[in-house]
């Protein structure tokens, strides 16, 4: 593993700036001051400013996230971020993908940035299903278009599955699953054939579901939850 990803991964700062202390002569491996591109095991002795420095072992969370918090590890606006639902002490956890500040539901975060990298990588279409509520009534072939993709900021959405699973005069909610995560994109292609969402809720990440788990309660993922949604 190169160094820098192991002490980021031992939670000592950001792979930049564990790359500065690095290059600052900072950090050894040892006993021996490292370069810049070392690669290390769990074996070998490493220091920063001459603390010794183990790698921690990976975290794994599902959050059902509720609307009014962001997708982030602060906020400049000082809005509430999904961290503040999460225990104290976790390591250098991130949320994985992003859910916006209206919406809700099933969210990801780790300290494993492999697997961050895996759910989020377009070229791996990783599905995630969301409810979809919007008002008034709707047919299945008005979603016909969704389905087959829509033109949306001047590129074409790519084929998902959609359809209704309940609906009467004053609302329709719709089950779909995409595979790409633009920005706001649920949200884009319900206006694209004239409907406002005014309910959005992740419910699964491929087959991983809220599993029971109330508004703003989390718990941690088990190692075959993890295998699995490393192999999606």
């Amino acid at each position: 593993m190169r160094l820098n990803k192991f002490l980021a991964a031992s939670g000592v700062a950001s792979r930049r700036e564990c790359d500065k202390l690095i290059a600052d002569g900072k950090v050894t491996v040892n006993g021996k001051i490292a370069e810049l591109g070392t690669n290390v095991n769990e074996e070998d002795a490493v220091s920063v400013s001459g603390k010794p420095v183990k790698i921690k072992k990976n975290e794994y969370y599902i959050l059902n996230k509720p609307k009014g918090y962001i997708c982030s590890v602060s906020d400049d606006k000082g809005r509430k971020t999904v961290l503040d639902l999460m225990p104290s002490g976790v390591g250098r956890i991130y949320p994985v993908g992003r859910l916006d500040y209206d919406s809700e539901g099933l969210l990801i975060l780790t300290t494993d940035g492999d697997l961050a990298q895996h759910l989020t990588h377009p070229s791996n279409e990783v599905p995630k299903t969301y409810l979809v509520k919007v008002e008034g009534t709707l047919t299945e072939t008005a979603l016909n278009p969704i389905r087959s993709g829509i033109e949306i900021d001047g590129t074409m959405t790519k084929k998902c599955k959609a359809h209704i699973v309940e609906t009467n005069k004053g609302y329709t909610k719709v089950h779909i699953t995409i595979t790409e995560g633009k920005n706001r994109e649920i949200r884009k292609l319900f206006a694209a054939i004239g409907k406002e969402v005014t309910l959005l809720k992740r419910i699964k990440i491929g087959e991983i579901t809220l599993r029971g788990l109330d508004r703003g309660a989390y718990r941690k993922l088990d190692k075959q939850e993890v295998s699995y949604l490393m192999s999606i």
